[in-house]
């Protein structure tokens, strides 16, 4: 299992990551002595991109790791910009400054779209990223973080069961015992980083699971009718329709009387914008990409990875991280490999 795990894509991104960051002297007032989260400096970035170019197989694990990335330090922008914003706020300025994202490219995009397809297109929209946005928001601000992030995880699970029922998809046992290993490799991280589950309020753990079951049926839907599109497509085109009513849903929040409340309300305000970026636009296009080359399954794993890297951002912070976390990750990792046998 050792070599398996060692041979992977995923593994030696994140061990660039981690060896150049430790390698590096923690001067004082350095961003590495005040615990800041910025490591990923140029050298790093053309190391990795050497590795994914080298072998173009890599490109798949070097999408997977950058996108749990992303979507494992999503979490604290979000909390960053609930602190003087509402959910429903955050949820909206994120998909509106994903929409902007996206804009220039639309006019083109359009075009070269056939009109049947746009409905479709607009669903995946609202089930992988409209709707999941306000339900993810409104579940962070009454649940535990730590049950937000196992609940989460039962995305690999629904793409399965929602693939094998109703799309009649043919999945081999490896692949099954890949999600469950992958799944158990969670539990057991939080059991180790003995993180306390707050279940008061767990009647929101339905907005999570709801969430997890429409990226499970969006999953799908884009594997099975929209293979003729690119990432690209697919993603202007929902981004920028869904751009309106968010931006509708803003002003009735009343954000904008609010405008300019204090400096939190400035740094929260960025904090939304800069996640709608990168944690939906950018993103949306990484993950839809990730999809085309490696399936939905294995596309669906990244969130087995979510919580270790939010993990990995407390370490930086100073928090305890040793070989129990480790070979837990070991676990999810193994199975995520297993998931991807053919």
């Amino acid at each position: 299992m050792a070599k398996l795990i060692e041979s992977s894509g995923s593994f030696k991104i994140f061990k660039l990551i981690f060896i150049q960051y430790r390698s590096r002297p923690a001067d004082k007032g350095s961003l590495r002595a005040i615990g800041s989260p910025q490591i990923l400096d140029r050298d790093i970035i053309q190391d990795i991109c050497f590795m994914v170019n080298k072998d173009p197989g890599r490109t798949e694990w070097f999408l997977f790791s950058l996108l749990a990335l992303i979507w494992g330090s999503s979490f604290i922008l979000m909390k960053e910009g609930m602190k003087s914003l509402t959910a429903v706020q955050v949820a909206s300025l994120r998909i509106v400054s994903a929409g902007f994202a996206f804009l220039p490219m639309a006019p083109k995009v359009f075009s070269s779209v056939s009109g049947r397809s746009l409905p479709l297109i607009i669903l995946t929209g609202l089930l992988g990223t409209f709707f999941p946005a306000y339900l993810f928001c409104m579940a962070e601000t009454r649940l535990d973080s730590g049950l937000v992030g196992i609940l989460n995880v039962l995305t690999p699970l629904f793409t399965l069961l929602i693939g094998v029922t109703f799309f009649r998809q043919r999945i081999i046992l490896l692949k099954w015992m890949g999600v469950i290993l992958g799944f158990v490799g969670v539990l057991l991280l939080f059991w180790t980083g003995n993180k306390k589950i707050n279940l008061n309020s767990s009647g929101h753990a339905g907005f999570v699971i709801l969430a997890t079951l429409m990226y499970g049926v969006n999953v799908n839907l884009v594997s099975h009718y929209l293979r003729k599109y690119t990432a690209l497509q697919i993603s202007t085109i929902a981004l920028t329709i869904l751009l309106l009513p968010a931006f509708l849903i803003l002003i009735s929040t009343g954000y904008f009387s609010n405008m300019g409340n204090g400096s939190s309300w400035y740094l929260s305000t960025l904090a939304s914008i800069f996640l709608g970026f990168m944690g939906t636009a950018v993103a949306t296009l990484l993950y839809y990409a990730l999809l085309k080359k490696a399936g939905g399954l294995f596309s669906s794993m990244v969130t087995y990875v979510i919580p270790f890297v939010a993990m990995f951002w407390g370490y930086l912070a100073g928090e305890e991280m040793g070989l129990k976390q480790l070979a837990c990750f070991s676990v999810i990792l193994a199975g995520v490999l297993l998931a991807q046998r053919k």
